[in-house]
């Protein structure tokens, strides 16, 4: 009896492992141009299998750092096909991510030459034209569809100062190596995170130009957004107010540096040079001494004058401790509901999933 029950609790946790690792990856947005289109049965098709078999069996590698490119076939059906897994991904998921989308990107894309799919987990792209060596082409936006209304311009600055600065993280590992990077900011109460990441294979001023190029797209696509995704054939930006990276994992594939804040230019004056060899000179002192002087004489008939209007000052002072603490728990309400926005959305994708299409251009 022991035995039967150890054995159906060993089956038990079986499959839930194996549901659990053959969980569909979190799909995002498709693109697949009407312009291009193959015969069914056709020689391209057949190239077209090829190519997505091969980059099915090749995400099982774990020396590819989770991208892979290649072609099939011969001029004029010769097919050109990657997969870009995001770099804080295992080697599992990547290959699950993978081999879901050779299945998928065929069902949202049956006879286009040139389709591209994304996922949180990974994107798988094909076309009739060879874009390994292009740095970057159109990109794909993807915006949140909720606004930050809490200094919103102070936001835009601090995704656009983060997103910097780990581009040019990400852009100087060696070629073949991941070129992926995270970091977070403090946003009021909220932390903003962000990615950035290039194709292997791009090199560290390639990967440079190409990311700089995404984010000079976030004014056209994301200005004031919760959220937003560029992408570009061989370069991805995103960021978000919610965690959409496995952030040990990041921080295993590349160390994160301290948070970003911004912080108030220094006063002008604030540092003094010393000036000579010798002392003090005398003129400095002068300098020094006499505004001193006045400022406590002032600070002693402006402390005789509020003296004489505690009273009728108390009240109004009381008046705007009120107020102020009213403006901070309505903006903790704000932060506290505008998190929750971020959750409602990301549930809302995942409940249109099966309506959204692929974007035709």
């Amino acid at each position: 009896m022991d035995s039967l029950k150890l054995s159906t609790i060993l089956l038990s946790l079986l499959s839930l492992a194996t549901i659990t690792q053959a969980q569909d990856p979190n799909y995002l947005v498709c693109s697949c141009p009407n312009t291009t289109t193959f015969t069914r049965n056709s020689t391209y098709q057949a190239n077209l299998n090829l190519l997505l078999s091969s980059l099915s069996s090749n995400s099982t590698r774990n020396n590819i750092n989770g991208f892979y490119n290649v072609s099939a076939g011969k001029d004029p059906d010769e097919v050109y096909g990657m997969f870009l897994c995001r770099g804080d991904v295992s080697n599992s998921v990547c290959r699950n991510c993978v081999n879901f989308a050779t299945k998928d990107i065929l069902k949202k894309c049956p006879i286009g030459k040139v389709a591209t799919i994304w996922y949180d987990e990974c994107e798988l792209r094909y076309s009739n034209r060879n874009f390994f060596s292009a740095e970057y082409d159109s990109p794909v936006f993807f915006s949140n569809r909720y606004y930050v209304t809490v200094e919103p311009e102070r936001f835009n600055q601090l995704v656009a100062i983060t997103l910097s600065n780990i581009s040019t993280r990400a852009a100087s590992a060696p070629s073949g190596d991941k070129k992926f990077a995270v970091q977070q900011a403090n946003y009021n109460l909220q932390i903003l995170r962000t990615l950035v990441q290039c194709t292997p294979d791009l090199s560290t001023p390639d990967c440079r130009r190409c990311l700089a190029g995404a984010i000079s797209k976030l004014g056209s696509c994301c200005d004031g957004k919760q959220g937003g995704i560029v992408i570009f054939a061989r370069c991805n930006i995103r960021y978000e107010l919610y965690e959409f990276y496995n952030a040990t994992a990041a921080a295993e594939a590349v160390p994160a540096p301290p948070p970003v804040s911004l912080s108030p230019p220094p006063a002008s004056g604030s540092e003094t040079r010393r000036k000579g060899k010798g002392g003090v000179s005398t003129g400095l002192i002068i300098a020094i001494v006499i505004p001193v002087a006045v400022s406590l004489v002032l600070f002693y008939l402006g402390f005789c004058f509020l003296c004489r209007r505690a009273k009728s000052n108390k009240y109004f002072a009381q008046d705007n401790d009120v107020a102020n603490e009213i403006t901070t728990v309505e903006s903790l309400q704000f932060d506290l509901s505008s998190i929750e926005d971020s959750k409602r959305f990301v549930r809302h994708l995942k409940s249109e999933e099966p309506r959204r299409s692929c974007i035709k251009i």
